[in-house]
């Protein structure tokens, strides 16, 4: 079988596109896959938050067009990047082992986040983590860092900010872990929904396509990324929105941890919950964040 896999064409998209290409090689040798790697919209408006130009979903659309086109078989994404609703027609086949979903802080002059002076800048362009940061630090000044994971170290390294904030798992990925200076535990900030997960997308109609990449899911990995975006959808939250969320499996159990927070950092809302059903316990504690008072704080995004 000839098969063509779409990615986005950033350093990243390529090594995860690559990583799912030989698992799934060393599962079904015979195949022959290509990639087709394609520059998002997200990829070329790096002047603008993502929050003003239509958030996350531009990365993965030019790919899901491809593959309803016919010009893709498949498309690797972060599932990070993936709305909560996707097109009728396709489906996330497969969600691989999640890598580390935590948080970073990356400095050249400072060696623990504590260490940061009064209103240093740290960089980032997810509301998410500037809300839980200043809920840490209030004093902090947080500016806008877009682009790649490349570009954003770059500016870093040339003195743009005292400190940024990344994924752990785009810089594992790339061998670039040896610039990090401290992971953010859970009770001090809480991931992106999915974080570290990657996500295998195809048509819905091609049943031995999705046979063939089920062979590359992750089942626990699978059960708390639907617990999670179970929490962001009954909040009605997207890459707009300060909510954080990680789940953990463990005996057949979940524990799932979620935050709301202010973009200011001044009202923070937490919940835990633990269950069996992914989908049920994300959108029950869902329902605990809203009865706290979330809905009134996700308005005004």
């Amino acid at each position: 079988m000839n098969l063509t896999l779409a990615t986005r064409a950033s350093r990243l998209a390529l090594w995860q596109a690559n990583f799912v290409k030989e698992q799934l090689l060393q599962q079904h040798p015979a195949l022959q896959i290509e990639l087709l790697p394609i520059t998002s919209e997200g990829d070329k408006i790096l002047d603008k938050p993502l929050d003003k130009i239509g958030g996350k979903g531009l990365f993965i659309k030019a790919l899901e067009q491809a593959l309803q086109s016919g010009a893709a078989d498949f498309a690797v994404h972060s599932m990070k990047d993936v709305p909560n609703e996707i097109p009728d027609d396709l489906t996330i086949a497969a969600i691989t082992e999640r890598a580390d979903p935590r948080d970073v802080f990356l400095s050249v002059n400072y060696a623990h986040f504590s260490d940061l002076p009064q209103q240093a800048t740290v960089g980032t362009c997810s509301v998410r983590r500037r809300a839980q940061l200043l809920a840490l630090r209030p004093d902090l000044t947080i500016l806008d860092l877009r682009g790649n994971v490349d570009t954003r170290l770059k500016k870093l390294l040339q003195g743009d900010y005292d400190a940024i904030i990344l994924a752990s798992a785009g810089l594992a990925r790339l061998d670039l872990a040896e610039h990090i200076k401290g992971y953010f535990s859970f009770e001090q900030m809480l991931p992106s929904v999915a974080q570290g997960a990657l996500g295998i997308e195809c048509r819905r109609k091609d049943t031995q396509l999705i046979a063939l990449l089920q062979s590359l899911n992750h089942f626990n990995t699978a059960q708390c990324v639907q617990a999670e975006r179970a929490f962001t959808a009954h909040l009605q939250g997207d890459c707009h929105s300060p909510v954080g969320v990680h789940a953990q499996m463990s005996n057949q159990e979940i524990y799932l941890q979620g935050v709301v927070a202010s973009r200011d950092g001044k009202k923070i809302l937490r919940g835990e919950m633990r269950g069996t059903h992914p989908q049920e316990l994300g959108v029950n504690l869902g329902e605990e964040l809203l009865r706290q008072g979330a809905k009134k704080i996700l308005e005004v995004y």
